[in-house]
């Protein structure tokens, strides 16, 4: 039997909807849109989606990629009322629509409702205020969290997007913007690692050495120590890094950061090594001995590692003859370790 998923239907709504200039963002590269989709793209879009979904699954529309609440009223109910007749066909169960912290109030909410709208993410990005001045984000920490909060109060699930890496930020500030989020009690949260993107701010800052970007392994670390926070309190984190970095119209389009192909999975490779490497170390000696390392059979490539990086490193560290990686059909305990005395 296959596994039930629930699906996004991405629609993209790039820049038209936002008049900022965010240090990071050029929307149209990195959703890989340049104007916004006609009504019947965005159909052909959905029921094409519709097509490879299982009688199992269930479904939402999702307007990403702008800021919705900041296009005009007559689009949005345009866009809305499109969604809705295959919400109302039984198609797709809600909507779902990402937005700016400062695009969000009561009359605006108000005017959601009236829709099948589910689950409003904002892009709140940083809780640091100095994060968001450097950035150009122009709103403040405290205004960002009651719009978090009106959200929850008028009923919508809340989604929280937060970006690491920003001019400005350091690793004590991101994991304190968490704690934020944590106490805000999203449902859901969304972490990028900033890329320097062509043609926005953050290039200029780039290029003249005003601004350097976190590397591969310090994104890794990073984000490993918020996902475990945010997991730790029941917060679903649903992706760590762009959703396709081919999204992006050329490769050149990206000057430099933390991207990979593979980036959560490095992410959660880095979290099963931490928690391999703390239970090993309450053994007494194992040094020569063979590892068995039991886990959900859907996890045995994060404990592996990309490329085996974590079995190279726990032999290298522990000087484990050899180290085998099974699957675990024990649900009652999903990870568990034995020594042998293999040689």
């Amino acid at each position: 039997m296959k596994d039930k998923r629930h699906i996004n239907i991405p629609i993209f709504i790039p820049h038209s909807g936002c008049p900022h200039s965010c240090v990071f963002c050029n929307q149209r590269k990195i959703s890989g849109h340049s104007k916004s989709p006609e009504p019947e793209q965005i159909k052909e879009t959905v029921e094409k989606y519709l097509d490879t979904v299982g009688p199992e699954d269930t479904c939402e529309i999702a307007f990403f990629g702008g800021s919705f609440t900041g296009i005009t009223i007559a689009d949005q109910k345009e866009y809305l009322n499109l969604a809705e007749s295959f919400v109302k066909k039984g198609f797709v169960s809600g909507i779902r629509l990402s937005t700016r912290p400062d695009y969000i109030n009561k009359d605006i909410l108000d005017f959601l409702g009236k829709y099948s709208v589910k689950v409003i993410e904002l892009g709140i990005q940083s809780l640091d205020k100095e994060v968001l001045q450097k950035s150009s984000r122009l709103y403040t920490p405290e205004e960002a969290i009651n719009a978090c909060y009106l959200v929850k109060k008028s009923g919508f699930s809340l989604g929280i997007q937060t970006m690491i890496g920003l001019p400005g930020d350091t690793f004590e500030k991101s994991l304190k913007t968490a704690e934020a989020v944590v106490a805000i009690k999203p449902d859901m949260v969304r972490i990028y690692p900033t890329l320097v993107v062509k043609d926005t701010g953050l290039e200029e800052l780039y290029m003249n050495k005003n601004y350097r970007p976190l590397s591969l392994d310090e994104a890794v670390l990073w984000c490993s120590k918020l996902v475990q926070i945010y997991e730790s309190a029941g917060i679903t984190v649903l992706r760590i890094g762009l959703h396709d970095a081919a999204g992006l119209e050329k490769k050149d389009d990206i000057i430099a950061g933390p991207v990979h192909p593979a980036f959560g999975e490095l992410v959660y490779s880095g979290i099963w090594l931490d928690k391999i490497c703390n239970e090993l170390l309450t053994y007494g000696n194992i040094q020569g001995r063979g590892l068995n390392i039991y886990v959900s059979p859907s996890k045995i490539s994060q404990v592996t590692g990309y490329n085996r990086k974590n079995i190279k490193y726990l032999k290298e560290r522990f000087n484990f003859s050899k180290i085998r990686v099974l699957p675990n059909m024990d649900k009652a305990q999903a990870f568990r370790i034995e020594l042998n005395e293999e040689s």
